[in-house]
Formats: structure tokens, sequence, C-alpha cells
């Protein structure tokens, strides 16, 4: 379906064309203006130089032409050229009854749409998800959505770390308590146990023991290397305790992920690169892209056109040892194999910006993608406590994740009770979702980018910019609709009031704002918008009366204004990644 602008913009270059002058110049844009109009046109005013004629003129010879459309209710010639424009209400009816029975509400699907995998897990096994895992979570659902939307079929990969120091260290730290388990003696050729030798409390305690260790006793820091080496080269009893920590790991990431609302297609992990890793160093070696460089090999990636130098991407130590661009490359490969996608999305802290530089090209100059292939890194800042730095425990630790998400859903529950916002059984379904909310939308309405004060007490207010108050608009919204009874099928009428216009307006601006986080991979387009649209419908509640309305036919295009508007607002939440509670 045409998005309003370009068929406005439309009638206005034909007018211009018709008037006599360069259709070009008849671009029309949003009012930044609301006050004298809906829409304006700037032409006239690069035009005037053009044709040698004052700008007001033109305007008027277009303003002219355009005065008999049925599109607009009034075009009018300003000073010193502008064209300002209002819609008629029955237009405006018109494309939104469209829009409501369009697939997608009217949103046009990418006509280049493929196959997206989206890299935004990341966490480590053997280890419990902290607050530094929130915003790749939060942040990559909501792209992937986003990319789903438009008609993309998404992978989204979690990208487990599953195959460095981590598995040493464990391994070590169990030898040193536990020494006479099966899986340290060379010389075993049995079964090995089908439970673990550990619980998940056990696991979470005994890794940080051991990265501890490893920091203040050398020989054990040795240790926990040469067990890294031996896992990695297939030692049996190793990858044995290695299948246990990722069956007691792996669920409980499940749990928390699910907690925050957030899937994954994909549950590989750096482990099921490596068998990747030696043919693809094979392959570098044939195209002669790899170097020497003081005993490791490396692939230069520097550009003629590059302003500042971009070190080479190092594939191999000195010793033989492989690194994360190693492994990142054999993912890329592997990815390719499997899916041959037409991107692959990285949200991935900021900070690893010029890792991913040298990666990507690597990729490129290696042959590993398609040359159409798109790899982008959409990097993000840090969450920040009131103090400007790193959000901490009061402890001064880093907050698992699991804790946030409970000191968020107590905090939002003191509320939902002493507000007897619901009762009873509603309680916790309705916490949990204004929880989920806060703490999404709170994240999500800035730019990726940008670092950000985590902020409870805003997040969390019913008043604002906030998720709890979208959600409240929502609501408020379905509540009306449940009085009324059956909606669905209500069609679109013209505005009878200046609220009703304003809030049809901002509904047609959906596919601008959906377009923009598409393109930019930037949820906070949606949030901005869907702020946006909430107060066009609270303003249009206030001041209108729905149910108590006598027309009918009023009421009936009331009804399905607001049910579009709920329509709407459900879709972004949704892209967004959180849904509305039935009751609040």
């Amino acid at each position: 379906m045409e998005k309003i602008l370009t068929m406005i913009s439309a009638k206005v270059c034909a007018a211009f064309e018709t008037a006599g002058y360069d259709p070009a110049y008849g671009k029309v844009t949003v009012s930044n203006r609301p006050d004298l109009c809906e829409y304006q046109c700037n032409g006239a005013m690069p035009a005037a130089k053009a044709y040698r004629k004052a700008p007001i003129q033109i305007a008027n010879d277009v303003a002219e032409k355009l005065s008999d459309d049925e599109t607009f209710s009034e075009v009018q010639a300003v000073a010193p050229g502008f064209l300002n424009l209002r819609l008629k209400p029955s237009f405006l009816a018109s494309y939104l009854e469209q829009a409501r029975t369009a697939p997608h509400l009217g949103v046009e699907p990418d006509p280049k749409a493929g196959t997206v995998v989206i890299d935004y897990g990341g966490p480590n096994v053997a280890k419990p998800l902290h607050i530094g895992h929130l915003r790749a979570a939060i942040i990559g659902e909501s792209i992937k959505r986003i990319q789903r939307f438009f008609g993309n079929e998404t992978i989204g990969d979690i990208h487990l770390g599953d195959w460095g120091l981590q598995m040493g260290l464990i391994i070590s730290e169990l030898r040193c308590r536990q020494p006479e388990l099966c899986y340290f003696d060379e010389s075993f050729t049995g079964e090995y146990p089908a439970q673990p030798p550990f619980t998940l409390s056990d696991l979470e305690e005994i890794y940080p023991a051991a990265s501890a260790k490893a920091k203040t006793d050398e020989a054990f820091a040795a240790a926990a290397h040469a067990a890294t080496v031996q896992f990695q080269q297939g030692r049996p009893g190793y990858r044995a305790l290695w299948k246990h920590i990722m069956g007691v790991s792996v669920p409980d990431l499940k749990k928390n992920y699910d907690k925050l609302g957030v899937s994954f297609e994909s549950w590989l992990g750096e482990s099921d690169a490596q068998p990747y890793i030696p043919p693809m160093i094979e392959r570098m070696e044939r195209q002669g892209i790899l170097e020497q460089s003081e005993g490791a090999r490396v692939i230069q990636v520097q550009e003629p056109t590059d302003t500042k130098e971009v070190p080479p991407c190092i594939i191999m130590k000195s010793d033989g040892a492989t690194l994360y661009a190693t492994t990142d490359l054999a993912t890329i490969w592997q990815r390719m194999q499997t899916w041959n996608p037409d991107r692959i999305l990285y949200v991935v802290d900021k900070r690893q910006s010029l890792h991913f530089e040298q990666v990507f090209r690597a990729a490129h100059k290696a042959e590993l993608v398609r040359p159409e292939t798109e790899l982008r890194h959409i990097g993000y800042g840090t969450m920040n406590g009131k103090d400007g730095r790193p959000f901490k425990t009061r402890t001064g630790g880093v907050m698992r994740l699991e804790t946030l998400i409970d000191e968020v859903t107590d905090f939002v529950r003191a509320k939902v009770e002493e507000n007897k916002l619901v009762t009873g059984d509603d309680v916790e379904q309705t916490t949990a979702k204004i929880a989920m909310a806060a703490l999404k939308y709170g994240d999500l309405m800035n730019t990726p980018t940008k670092d950000y004060i985590f902020d409870l007490d805003r997040f969390a207010a019913f008043e604002g910019n906030t998720g709890p108050y979208i959600l409240y608009t929502i609501v408020r919204i379905k509540s009306i609709l449940a009085r009324y009874g059956a909606w669905e099928d209500l069609p679109i009428t013209a505005p009878e009031t200046a609220e009703a216009k304003d809030l049809m307006l901002a509904l047609t601006r959906l596919p601008d704002a959906l377009e923009l986080a598409y393109r930019d991979c930037a949820p906070s387009a949606i949030c901005a918008y869907t702020y946006e649209l909430s107060g066009y419908a609270n303003k249009f509640y206030h001041e209108t009366r729905i149910l108590t309305e006598e027309d009918k036919q009023k009421q009936q295009g009331y009804i399905a204004l607001i049910g579009l508007t709920r329509r709407v607002l459900e879709t972004c939440i949704d892209l967004l990644g959180f849904e509305a509670p039935e009751k609040m």
C-alpha cells in the first residue's frame, strides 16, 4: 500500500508539472507548524531561482491547480512561497480504511527481503547471565522481530561461548576438588556417568573461584591453560565434562531468556564453528591472503581509502593458537553454508567495532561470503546507574540478570497492589507484563549506540514516555471496546472532531516509523512513534464521548478509530518485544 506522503507528493508534483514547472519540486513533508497546516511543500523557493519568478507566484500557480483536488480541504500559498496543505476528512478516512483491511496495516514488505541471521546473545556457558547481557538480548530480539515484519526469514543465533578458557578453569578447579573422578583418569575406558558431578549452583560457585585463583596462582593458571588445550584437542574425559556443563547451563540460560521474553532459533556455539577452522585456514593459504607478521598469520585489511590505521586481522598466533577473530570468521563461513543469509547482523557492545571491522573485511577478502552479503555490527552503549557509571549491585558487584528482573518485578508489583490496579489472580500476570514493558521500553527508547541511565522510578511510571504509559493507553482502549461489543468489522469514517483527525493523521505515520526502525536497526524509532500515537489517543479519549455518544453512526466511527489505534499500538509493542495485559 502506498504511503500517504507518497500519494500527496504525487498530487503536488503533478500540479507543478501542469502549472509548467518541474514536477521534482513538488515533494511534500509533514508540517513543522501543525498549528498552520498538516503538510507543506517548500518547492517554490528553489523553483524561483530556476524560473526567475517570485516564489509566491509559483506557489499560487500550483495552489490554483490543486484547488479542486479531492485530496485536499485547503491549499494555501503563503509568503514567501510555502504551500500549506490540509487533507479532506473523507480522503483521510478512505486511506485509513484501506490500511485497516490491508496486510500488515498497509506497511509494505521489503522487496529485497531475504534471509537474515542475527547474532545477539553471546553468553558464556557455566556463568549466569548478568546485566551486561541485557541490552544485546532486548535490542536483538526487537531487531529480529522488525526484520521478520518486513518479510525476511530471520534466524536468531545465540552464539554461545562454550570453547574458551572458562572450560579449562572449571575442569582444573573440579580436579582440585574431586581428583578421584573418572574424567581425570587418562586410562579410563568405560562409559562416563550420565549425571554430572555438579549442580548448577556448584557450577556457578566453581567458575568464579577458579577465575580468582588463576589470577594469583601461576601453577593453577598454567594448568587451566593446559586443560583448555587438551579439552579443545578432544581429551575424552574433558569432553565428557564439557557435555555435562552444557547440559546444566543451557536449560538455565533458556529459562532466564524466557523470563525476558527473548528466544533464539539457533543455539549454536563457538564449539560448532571449530570444525570449520582448519579447512578455512587451508583455503586462505591457497588464496594467498595469509601473511607472516612477527610469527603470527594475518590478513591485511587496510584499504587505500582509510583515513586511519586498521590493523591486520590475526588468524593464528605464533604458537599456533587461534583467536576470537578466527572463530568469528569460521562462524560466518558456517552460517553461509548452513543458511546462506543475505545479511548477518551482530548486536554486540559498540566497543567491539574495530574487531568486527577487521573480521568483516577479512571475510569478504577470503570470499567466505558472497560479495553482496551484508555484514553489519549494531553496537550498543552501556546501561549505567544514576551515578553515570556502569550499573552495579548495591555492594558494587555485577548484578545477575535474574536478580534485575526480580527487582523490577517486585517494584512494579508493589505499585500494582498499592494502586489496586488489579486483584487476585490477575496481579502476577499483570505485574510481569508491566515489568517487561518498563524494562524493555526504558532500554529501547534510547538510540542503541548511546549509554543510558537505568532509573527504575522513571521507567515504571504510569505517566510520561514509559512502557507502562503505553500499556495503560492500550488497556484503556481495550476496556472501551469490550464494553461496546463487536467492533472488528466497523469501517473507518470521516473524523468528526479535531482530536479525531489528529489521531488519524498520527496513524498514517506508522509506515514511516517502522521503515525508519527497519532501515537503521533502531527500535527507538518505534518507541518515539508509539509514545506520540499514545498521546493523540489519550487526548481523543479525554475530549470525546465515545460510549455515551447517542448518534450511532458517529459512535461507530469513534469505535473503529480506537480499534485501529489499538491494533497499531499492539503491533508496535510486539515489535519491541512486550505485550499488554487485559486489565490495568
